[in-house]
């Protein structure tokens, strides 16, 4: 299913995905759409034995945790090494194969990981990390952080991830109590910037994402109890917001791939039922909101294509559900000018469907519908 173009390859009369009526020849030279062009001849049948197809850009999810192979990390900690970089290089193929052809990993993934799994097991995925996350055992001051941040960087993370508030594992009744103060949250965000550094914050709500938006960082994640306020603050700022909806609905189900305890699981029905909320604030005031999946472990790399699902559930178009998995997540990537687009000279990142992907059911049977998944050249 797996495609890494390393030659011309062309399609003839193809639908884009999200343009209707028209066909397009298409060519890929080097990895990048060298040429676009409305065909012809639009009502021809595209020259596949097996009839129609539709391209897409490749999905980008932006927030994954790759590393983890179990819920429990005490679970993970049972299994040997071996074991494990196995369980992760096929959570990168399995993620690939659902059409996901970059991933910001959200924690835990170190960046010589990420390079050993994409060499030795040819995996093509494209990750960007934050390396080890900065949480409630790092709120000792300034001069602890201020190691901490640098050891991040210099394992070659791309990000650095706040664990602003709890998450959970935190009742609700303390869930938005910041983790760490104000002065230490704008100190990991200045050390950050001084170095380049994009920012993640994990919050679910309250004063943190004030903090996040005065303090410049790039996107905040989750925010379930985002309010209209915050929202419109958001939007001012061009702070992105990615939901990560779906996997409150999965941890909320008892019976479900998770099988989490009744606490747990109750906490996160309050989360999923307060999300359609946030995003509705967040899409009224012009907020830019992203795909990621917060998918961890075997049971869900691979079903990242449900988190579309989830943002129409909770009030995006099928169209701005698609520009949040594409194009809006490459421009938070900081790559909106050559990556999340079928346009000319822009990475070949694609996905191929035998349906229009905009008329799918769901994410099964958008998955289905998958012919190939192309991997461009990115420099």
């Amino acid at each position: 299913m797996g495609n890494n173009i390393q030659k011309e390859l062309t399609y003839h009369n193809i639908f884009v995905a999200g343009i209707d009526g028209k066909r397009f020849n298409i060519t890929i030279s080097n990895g990048r759409f060298s040429s676009i062009a409305e065909s012809v001849s639009p009502y021809a049948q595209q020259n596949s034995p097996d009839g129609d197809l539709w391209i897409s850009p490749g999905v980008i999810d932006l927030h994954t945790h790759l590393a983890w192979t179990d819920f429990n990390h005490t679970d993970q900690e049972k299994r040997d090494e071996l074991e494990i970089e196995v369980m992760q290089a096929q959570a990168f193929e399995a993620t690939f194969r659902a059409g996901v052809t970059s991933v910001r990993d959200a924690g835990g993934l170190l960046p010589s990981t990420v390079k050993h799994i994409g060499q030795h097991y040819s995996q093509p995925l494209r990750v960007y990390t934050c390396g080890d996350m900065l949480g409630a055992g790092d709120a000792r001051g300034l001069k602890h952080l201020e190691r901490r941040v640098t050891e991040i960087i210099d394992s070659g993370a791309s990000w650095i991830k706040i664990l602003a508030t709890g998450g959970l594992g935190s009742s609700p009744d303390t869930v938005l109590n910041p983790i760490f103060s104000e002065e230490e949250f704008s100190f990991i965000v200045r050390s950050a910037r001084a170095r380049n550094i994009k920012v993640m914050v994990h919050t679910w709500g309250g004063p943190t994402v004030d903090w996040s938006i005065d303090a410049g960082v790039e996107s905040i994640e989750h925010g379930m109890y985002l309010t209209e306020d915050q929202a419109n603050r958001l939007a001012q700022t061009r702070t992105a917001f990615v939901p990560t909806a779906s996997i409150y609905r999965i941890a909320a189900d008892p019976s479900g791939v998770l099988s989490l305890d009744r606490e747990i699981c109750d906490r996160a029905a309050r989360a999923a039922e307060a999300h359609p909320k946030a995003v509705s604030y967040a899409k009224r005031a012009g907020v830019r909101i992203a795909f990621g999946t917060d998918f961890a472990t075997p049971s869900l790399h691979g079903r990242n294509l449900e988190e579309l699902d989830t943002l129409i559930d909770c009030g995006l178009t099928r169209k701005e559900a698609w520009q949040a998995a594409t194009e809006f997540a490459a421009e938070i990537l900081g790559y909106g000018d050559r990556l999340g687009r079928i346009k000319e000279n822009y990475t070949a990142d694609a996905i191929l469907f035998n349906t229009d992907p905009y008329k799918s059911q769901n994410a099964k049977a958008l998955r289905e519908s998958i012919v190939s998944v192309i991997q461009g050249q990115f420099e």
